[in-house]
């Protein structure tokens, strides 16, 4: 018997949110069903429910940034019990058995599912998590420690796991000078991320107007790029720079303000081709790295990491109702820094 649950739902992209019951799946033997208390809103959402990516499945519930309660779980779960606080990112299945699977990237399993829009090994769509419940397989759930509440704790799903990887994957330390180019949704959980490392970290940012918050969140510094000579003040500065930024900038000019054998990593994804010169990166001997996400076990690395170091994201709670102007708020950068919606308002 399937799981009826109330779920946000689009059945095009230029339609309103609407309050429907869709149908979850029959749990199978190793299945999990969540009761979900907050579910992140990201950017990637609005980009697929829009249409601006192509090939969406209407009617479309969106969402992969969820954090709950275990209700039930199926006759074969060994992971997780009744009452287990959980969460659930941007993958809800992989083969798991190929090379990156059995090493722990499932988000590079060519046949990984995506929690919405995409095709599960039945056939049918995904639907996100805008929603009161989710049935998940068990290997694909994550615990939240008690030390994070739900609503912080949700966008870490996609946005904490999305800048803690590259972090790890390049082992920034204690010492070392980072810097986050923009200051969103990613780029103050790679902040937070990056200061509780040891970093010392800069801002970038077009302006100062959120040096402020910046200082707040850990940051020693905060520097505006239009500033006159910028890019000559602070060529070879840095040891490793996080590009959040999804709109076009001068590349080769941000790849000048590395140190020698410095590190880019992408995890920011401009809508146009960006230009390239790879002379900027022969000099010096840099690296222009672009980061995904990352696996299950990485995914509850950060999750302790984040609750070990006493920080979530900020956010800013919604009720369902609010969904669509939230949307147009994130668009416009109206927000700090990522919204939550309360699923108690469904």
């Amino acid at each position: 018997m399937s799981i009826p649950t109330k779920a946000l739902q689009k059945t095009g992209p230029e339609e309103p949110f609407r309050v429907v019951t869709i149908e979850r799946r029959d749990p199978r033997e190793d299945d999990v069903v969540i009761d979900i208390k907050a579910a992140g809103i990201c950017h990637s959402d609005i980009h697929t429910i829009r249409n601006e990516w192509g090939e969406a499945h209407f009617p479309l519930t969106v969402g992969h940034e969820i954090a709950g309660v275990v209700e039930a779980v199926g006759s074969k779960v060994t992971k997780w019990k009744v009452g287990d606080r959980v969460g659930v990112g941007c993958l809800v299945n992989s083969c798991q058995e190929c090379d990156e699977c059995k090493a722990g990237f499932e988000n590079n399993c060519s046949h990984s599912v995506g929690t919405y829009n995409s095709t599960d090994v039945d056939g049918t769509i995904t639907q996100g998590g805008y929603a009161q419940k989710i049935v998940v397989n068990e290997n694909f759930v994550c615990r939240i420690p008690d030390e994070l509440d739900f609503d912080v704790a949700a966008p870490l799903l996609c946005a904490g796991i999305t800048t803690y990887s590259p972090l790890a994957t390049w082992k920034v330390e204690a010492g070392q000078k980072v810097a986050v180019l923009g200051l969103g949704g990613l780029g103050h959980m790679g902040v937070q991320i990056a200061v509780a490392k040891g970093a010392d970290v800069t801002v970038l940012s077009r302006s100062l107007k959120k040096a402020e918050v910046a200082k707040e969140l850990g940051a020693s510094r905060t520097l505006a790029t239009t500033e006159e000579n910028f890019f000559t003040d602070h060529r070879a500065e840095f040891d490793f720079i996080l590009n959040t930024i999804s709109a076009d900038i001068e590349l080769n000019k941000y790849l000048g303000l590395l140190k020698p054998r410095g590190v880019m990593a992408v995890v920011g994804l401009p809508p146009t081709a960006q230009s390239l010169k790879f002379g900027a990166l022969i000099g010096g001997r840099k690296v222009l790295t672009g980061s995904n996400i990352g696996g299950i076990a990485e995914t509850q690395e950060m999750l302790d990491f984040c609750a070990k170091h006493g920080f979530g994201a900020r956010i800013e709670k919604i009720s369902v109702e609010d969904v669509d102007a939230a949307y147009d708020r994130v668009v416009a950068g109206d927000v700090q820094f990522r919204f939550v919606i309360d699923t108690e308002t469904f």
